[in-house]
């Protein structure tokens, strides 16, 4: 992985940004810094300014694996051309079935799991996570709660940052969406910020000179091909972009 933000890879990042690029971006860990209790979670003031003047000058969009209206509210007064949420799924004609699925999985683990403090099951609608971010021994809290969700029939099981998400085996997933978003917007390439495992759906997409995966943070099991340092570098990258328009 490469640091874009370095010298001699800010020209590619200028020619990405040329022409008709669509800006995808997730939120938690990406365009707001994690924080242990996730809806607490909020842009900082120069962010959501530099994300507002991104808006008005690129077509961007959210893919989060929050749920759409929760994350609709947290970039609410962002121009954005669309908000996609709970990873890629939402919105989609197959929620009323993915909703029943995850009904299923919450039942199943509230006898699978054990009562433990700090562990908490939300039920996005059609995903479902399990954070355990308060809880303490986290290797052994992770252990118990991926022996658990392995039994849950026609789930997708994808890790997060002190969370296990839970998603429809078949379901659309962030890449589909950011294709989808590519076609609809009559976007020919795009530039994706994410932080996450589900992430790399987007990044794992077929590049061709058409996608450029940025991950926040580094990482050697990411297949993105760059990278900001940490969330806190994100404002210098939308600040790069912007130059770049003008």
């Amino acid at each position: 992985m490469k640091n874009v933000l370095l010298r001699e890879n800010l020209p590619l990042l200028h020619r990405f940004a040329q022409g008709a690029v669509l800006l995808a971006f997730d939120f938690d860990g990406t365009l707001a810094p994690i924080v242990d209790h996730p809806p607490d979670a909020v842009m900082r003031a120069k962010t959501r300014a530099l994300l507002t003047q991104l808006a008005q000058l690129y077509p961007c969009v959210v893919i989060s694996g929050r749920a759409r209206a929760d994350t609709m509210e947290k970039v609410k007064g962002v121009p954005m051309r669309a908000v996609i949420g709970n990873h890629g799924l939402e919105p989609s004609r197959g929620l009323p079935g993915a909703r029943l699925l995850v009904k299923q999985w919450q039942e199943q683990l509230a006898c699978l799991l054990p009562a433990t403090a700090g562990v908490i099951i939300e039920n996005k609608g059609p995903t479902l996570a399990i954070h355990y971010r308060l809880a303490r021994a986290h290797p052994v809290v992770r252990q118990r709660v991926l022996t658990a969700v392995s039994r849950c029939r026609g789930a997708r099981v994808v890790e997060g940052k002190m969370v296990v998400n839970l998603l429809p085996a078949q379901a659309a997933h962030k890449g589909t969406a950011l294709v989808h978003l590519c076609k609809r917007l009559r976007c020919k390439s795009a530039i994706f910020l994410g932080d996450d495992d589900t992430d790399e759906d987007v990044f794992a997409l077929p590049h061709q000179g058409r996608v450029l995966g940025i991950r926040v943070g580094r990482s050697k099991r990411s297949q993105a091909d760059y990278f900001v340092a940490s969330q806190k570098h994100v404002d210098r990258l939308l600040t790069e972009l912007i130059a770049a328009r003008r």
